[in-house]
């Protein structure tokens, strides 16, 4: 067994990793993939088929270099059970929490809690598409994600239209209590995540692929939060609208990324 290990400066988040997989996918001698994404660092268990190998890492443009080879051992996988019921956990919540953001962001009228729930959706995707296409052909897999990546774009394009309208209309400021409320909700969700993650002790790519997008989540929660302080501040609706437009912008970025992947 030989372990190849590439540097990969563009290689800055789990969608650069998926395109990776996806590319990889037909290379028969390959064994395993190990990814440090914080490190842009990918190491390649394979027992042949080098050039095969960096040439199609090198067509993604990311500024792959091979830093060098040696030849190892490598242990098989384990623990895919517990990871299957984690990474079902966490698509359940992640499904609950759109649906509960979604309804509540048009209750409230409030456009940083429908981005925030859009970025939900966007992420259920990611785990429900790791589920259903383990053991499935790449066709198959990249036709799931050329298709939820159009639907994610399609939902941030409405996004952005609405945010437009109501920044040039005078719409009602949202309901900064709601908004606190449902935020701190989801902010609870994810944590769950998070720590439903952090249980499963899994040094695997796509298991730390999820952690990272659960900790983005956090994030966005907080900034909902902000907004709607910002909003029972100054009576206007325009923090609302700003998150609502960063969140509709990540959501977009995304779905572009996993269109790119599924070519």
């Amino acid at each position: 067994m030989t372990k190849s290990t590439f540097n990969i400066p563009g290689m800055d988040c789990p969608s650069e990793e998926s395109m990776i997989r996806l590319k990889l996918e037909d290379v028969a001698e390959i064994k395993q993939l190990e990814f440090n994404i914080p490190e842009r660092r990918l190491d390649v268990y394979h027992t042949g088929g080098l050039d095969k190998i960096e040439s199609s890492l090198k067509s993604l443009n990311l500024g792959a270099t091979m830093a060098g080879s040696e030849h190892c051992e490598i242990n098989p996988v384990s623990g895919d059970r517990m990871q299957t019921k984690v990474l079902w956990a966490v698509l359940a919540i992640n499904l609950s929490l759109f649906v509960a953001e979604m309804i509540t962001g048009f209750i409230s009228r409030s456009m940083g809690l429908v981005a925030d729930s859009i970025d939900m959706l966007a992420d259920a995707f990611v785990y429900g598409l790791s589920l259903y296409a383990v053991g499935g052909t790449v066709n198959r897999k990249k036709k799931i994600a050329r298709t939820s990546g159009y639907f994610q774009m399609t939902l941030a394009f409405l996004g952005f239209a609405e945010v437009i309208r109501r920044f040039t209309g005078f719409d009602t400021p949202p309901d900064f209590t709601m908004m606190i409320i449902v935020s701190l909700a989801a902010l609870a969700g994810n944590t769950l995540c998070l720590y439903l993650l952090q249980k499963a002790k899994s040094d695997e790519a796509h298991m730390k692929a999820s952690w990272i997008f659960t900790s983005n989540d956090v994030l966005a929660n907080l900034g909902v939060i902000t907004a709607a302080l910002l909003v029972l501040a100054t009576g206007s609706n325009r923090p609302d609208l700003i998150i609502g437009t960063i969140v509709f912008a990540l959501v977009m970025r995304g779905a572009f990324r996993i269109l790119k992947l599924a070519k």
